[in-house]
């Protein structure tokens, strides 16, 4: 066999896979569904009041909504727009995560200062846990063994044991923290503080800190670089955050805590998702009310997406073309 003909063969038996960005818009309660091949809105749907946080089930047939002024969770079908129904919250829903397990939603309800865990399929409360004033951040180890909640006003990332669903810990962080994630190995927590300006690093086995991420970029005012979403990059070794008002991306090295770059973007950066691919990184601009789509392998913006008003939430969803 030829080596064009075994390529051939090879594209043949793989099936491309296209994808999707959603994005919740929470001035005017949509979603947007950007197709990450032709970088076009595709279409919109309605949502409950106020849309921020949003993730798909893990196989892809469900997305659940923080309608946060709704005070409810909604879960749509992705294919059609419908929505489902709905799932109790708690006041408030601002950001959650969604359990290893496919099944147990960890809600941080902020009018409440308590997180909510939700069991998709009975449709009921499982837990409520008191934590800090203002819970926004949400995370789930790999393992589905822990839960973090950032708490916006009591500056702290609590640490909950999902098999008790109880708290263990209670850790500092700089102020206003936004969002948590765990390395991909479960070993570090990473943490921003937004009006800290800092990403705090944890060793989860211990919640000892190890590390500070800082900013600064030359031009831009110190009290508008304000760190919210990040992601990690998907072999681990980079970082790409958020900086709200500073209108840029910084590109982390996860080993050294160096930022490498500052990527310009549209205003008031809020999340980001990549595409199924990690070829881009989609990110959500408020003020600007679009999204900036970033090439991974040059860290370059090339493209700027208009959706609806106060884009916030950014999910993936893979679809076969």
């Amino acid at each position: 066999m030829t080596r064009t003909l075994a390529v051939l063969l090879l594209s043949v038996a793989l099936p491309v896979q296209a994808g999707e960005i959603w994005v919740t818009n929470e001035k005017d309660d949509t979603v947007s569904v950007i197709d990450v091949d032709t970088l076009e809105v595709t279409r919109t749907y309605e949502t409950g009041e106020r849309p921020r946080g949003i993730t798909f089930s893990k196989d892809f047939s469900r997305v659940y909504i923080c309608a946060s002024d709704s005070d409810t969770v909604q879960v749509m079908d992705p294919a059609t727009g419908e929505i489902l129904h709905e799932l109790p919250s708690g006041e408030d829903p601002e950001q959650f995560v969604l359990a290893p397990d496919d099944r147990h939603l960890y809600i941080a309800n902020e009018d409440d200062a308590v997180t909510t865990v939700v069991d998709t399929e009975t449709r009921s409360v499982v837990a409520q846990i008191n934590v800090g004033i203002e819970p926004e951040g949400m995370a789930v180890s790999p393992d589905g063994k822990i839960a973090i909640t950032t708490s916006e006003t009591t500056n702290m990332a609590h640490w909950i044991a999902t098999a008790t669903q109880s708290l263990f810990a209670n850790t500092l962080v700089d102020s206003r923290p936004r969002h948590a994630e765990f390395t991909a190995d479960g070993a570090q927590l990473w943490v921003s503080s937004e009006i800290g300006g800092t990403i705090t690093v944890f060793t989860t086995a211990d919640q000892a800190e190890v590390g500070k991420v800082r900013f600064e970029i030359t031009g831009v005012s110190a009290d508008l670089v304000q760190p919210v979403g990040f992601k990690f990059s998907p072999d681990g070794k980079k970082v790409f955050v958020a900086l709200g008002p500073a209108n840029h991306v910084a590109v982390v090295d996860a080993t050294t805590l160096a930022v490498e770059k500052y990527i310009l973007v549209g205003r008031r950066v809020w999340h980001m998702a990549f595409s199924p691919d990690n070829s881009k990184l989609f990110t959500t601009n408020g003020v600007s009310g679009d999204v900036t789509v970033i090439d991974v392998a040059s860290e370059e913006a090339v493209k700027s997406i208009k959706v609806g008003r106060f884009p916030w939430g950014a999910a993936m969803r893979p679809t076969k073309g």
